[in-house]
């Protein structure tokens, strides 16, 4: 097993990065019933610690919350991290597409380039930095053209502000809209065994230009963990609880895929969701994987993940096992 963490590039930025990025959206609790910032910090230390230098984050995770707790983990090691946030779920101003309401407030996506600007100044101010590596349109805004927004991120390059420029859950006319545009460097998507529609759609487009891909919730919301069996109950307000994915016969399927990938999960002593992990980032046009980690024993598990090279045969029969197990998941 190679000691380094794999690292990769961002579309033609010029940024590498580790392949494996830390995901905060848990630490701002929003959805995920809560926070421990003592925790948190910890775990994002212990990333950064194990080579993990990509960091993603946004204001939309607790309303600022989880900016916050990035920027205090990251003080003195800025330079160690590549760090992404993102614009365009906006609670100052009501123009845009309302989009829900969180804590009774109304949220909205909006694009437009003078809220950008804003929104930009407020993380910058969070995260404790002066500038962002990878600036992220979170969701789309149907009310303001692409060509305005991209005009706005790229004045916000030309300033040294943001490094880079990428663009989240979009429909495949988006993504045109934007490659027309000029200036997109990867794009933000949830990719996993038991969800590629991106292989026929985006990933196509990246590939042909050069675009890299972030690929989040690579284990489903733990679904694809190899720890969450058909016998578990979800309590409270866990957001699995009336998943439809997460039916006990889906369950079923993953613990009978899970018991075929053993071998392979043994071959690297490595646990199953660092295998899921391993094999997704292997998968075409998926550069990096995006993982959740809410203390250290997971942040260096993931990063762990970063180190396993799967041979093609390995690929093979994880990829064959995963089609004829997860292909009919009720969802």
């Amino acid at each position: 097993m190679s000691h380094d963490v794999m690292k990769r590039e961002i579309g033609s930025s010029g940024i590498g990065a580790s392949a494996i990025g830390l995901g905060t959206w848990a630490i701002g609790g929003w959805m995920w019933g809560g926070t421990d910032e003592r925790q948190s910090i910890a775990a994002i230390e212990a990333s950064i610690d194990e080579g993990v230098s990509l960091i993603d984050t946004a204001p939309a995770y607790g309303k600022g919350l989880a900016e916050e707790i990035v920027g205090k983990a990251i003080r003195g090691r800025r330079d160690k991290v590549v760090l992404a946030t993102k614009c365009g779920l906006v609670w100052h101003t009501t123009r845009g597409n309302h989009f829900f309401d969180y804590d009774g407030e109304p949220v909205h996506r909006h694009l437009g380039g003078e809220s950008i600007a804003y929104e930009l100044e407020q993380s910058l101010r969070r995260l404790g930095t002066d500038h962002i590596d990878h600036y992220i349109t979170h969701w789309q805004d149907p009310t303001t053209p692409i060509a305005e927004t991209m005009e706005a991120l790229q004045r916000l390059k030309q300033q040294g502000k943001i490094r880079s420029i990428g663009a989240s859950n979009l429909s495949l006319g988006e993504l045109e809209a934007y490659v027309a545009v000029g200036g997109l460097d990867a794009i933000q998507e949830e990719y996993s065994m038991v969800k590629r529609d991106a292989e026929a759609t985006l990933l196509p487009v990246c590939r042909r230009h050069g675009l890299s891909m972030l690929s989040y919730s690579s284990l489903a919301l733990g679904l694809l963990s190899g720890r969450i069996g058909p016998d578990r109950k979800f309590q409270g307000d866990d957001q699995r609880k009336n998943n439809p994915r997460f039916s006990v016969g889906n369950r079923e399927k993953v613990a009978a895929l899970m018991a075929e990938v053993a071998p392979v999960v043994e071959a690297h002593k490595a646990t199953p969701a660092q295998i899921v992990i391993a094999w997704t980032l292997q998968q075409p046009g998926i550069t990096f994987s995006l993982c959740g980690a809410r203390n250290p024993a997971q942040a260096r598990e993931n990063a762990a993940a970063g180190r396993i090279r799967l041979s093609s045969s390995e690929i093979n029969t994880i990829s064959e096992a995963a089609s004829r197990h997860l292909t009919n998941l009720d969802s």
